[in-house]
């Protein structure tokens, strides 16, 4: 099991920027790439950005040259630094841990921008 808290969403206005972070905890030697996703409302979860173990980080076209995927391996935490935030990035963002069999969520962290 692998257990996933994240943090640092809120409110911001356009142009702003936000950090969020995710904390893994529990079996976390397994998982194979760490992620973020965002869910607006009336809107299916899509994919933000990515960051294997081994490889490269990948990014939505959308917050391509906006978001940063980063790790702490040393405190087992994952960021996404978030600039030049739309209103279009409103969402409930995921924290993601993909153990290749099986894909962990945390609870979800509301960003919003407002105009």
């Amino acid at each position: 099991q692998v257990q996933l808290v994240e943090s640092g969403g809120g409110l911001v206005q356009a142009g702003g920027s936000l950090r969020l972070s995710c904390v893994a905890s529990g079996s976390i030697f397994g998982i194979a790439a760490m992620g973020w996703y965002r869910q607006a409302p009336g809107n299916q979860r899509e994919f933000v950005a990515s960051m294997p173990v081994v490889g490269s980080t990948n990014y939505a076209d959308s917050v391509k040259g906006r978001f940063t995927i980063s790790r702490d391996n040393a405190k087992n935490t994952v960021y996404l630094q978030m600039n030049s935030l739309k209103p279009e990035d409103t969402a409930v963002y995921y924290c993601n841990a993909n153990a290749l069999s099986y894909h962990y969520w945390g609870q979800g962290t509301q960003v919003t921008v407002s105009s």
